[in-house]
């Protein structure tokens, strides 16, 4: 089980990116707030799923 959480995230923060992306540019003729705000969590996914695979592992 350990690492799975990190993949988890690492993936979680891909589909971040892209659909921030998507957003930005493509929905509702482009949401450049929308698509930003989206976009921040990426990190926050990655630093999470990485903090939970660190508790697991005790």
């Amino acid at each position: 089980m350990a690492g799975q959480i990190g993949r988890l995230g690492l993936a979680a923060s891909a589909v971040s990116i892209f659909a921030s992306i998507y957003i930005y540019f493509m929905h509702d003729g482009g949401n450049a707030d929308l698509g930003i705000f989206v976009g921040l969590w990426a990190p926050t996914l990655i630093l999470f799923s990485q903090e939970i695979d660190k508790i697991m592992e005790d």
